[in-house]
């Protein structure tokens, strides 16, 4: 992999994983707010969100769909890789504070289509808060 692009298709592997991982700040946390307009109180309000059954506030779920985008987009399959698809289940809450490992795993390599099938992964410690699936489409080598 290069810095500037990534994996090529014929680089990749099944198999082959790679994560990223960040403590998610009250920071991030506003700045998704304000970048997606997502303001459900869940996310930005303390007193609200000690009445759910949460009892304090919770990151964006997609926010953790935004670190395995970044997995995606820096590392594996890497710069160049352009998403098709991604389901995503969230198991359980991200928390302010928490540090939040989203991780990728190749499982099927389309050649002919130029498309690799990966298995998405979002952990606090050893717990799982989110899992999917998630299609890129990646360039063969020039």
């Amino acid at each position: 992999m290069d810095r500037l692009h990534g994996y090529y298709l014929e680089d990749l592997e099944v198999g082959m994983s790679d994560s990223f991982a960040k403590t998610i700040s009250e920071a991030d946390v506003y700045g998704f707010a304000g970048i997606s307009g997502d303001t459900n109180p869940v996310h930005i309000n303390e007193d609200y969100a000690k009445t759910t059954m949460f009892g304090q506030r919770i990151a964006h779920g997609m926010l953790s769909g935004a670190l395995i985008s970044t997995v995606a987009g820096t590392k594996l399959p890497g710069p160049g890789a352009i998403y098709v698809d991604q389901t995503l289940k969230f198991k359980a809450p991200l928390f302010i504070g928490q540090t939040a490992r989203a991780e990728i795993v190749v499982t099927a390599i389309d050649e002919r289509r130029r498309r690799v099938n990966c298995d998405t992964h979002v952990w606090v410690g050893d717990k799982q808060i989110a899992t999917g699936t998630a299609t890129f489409m990646v360039d063969k080598r020039p």
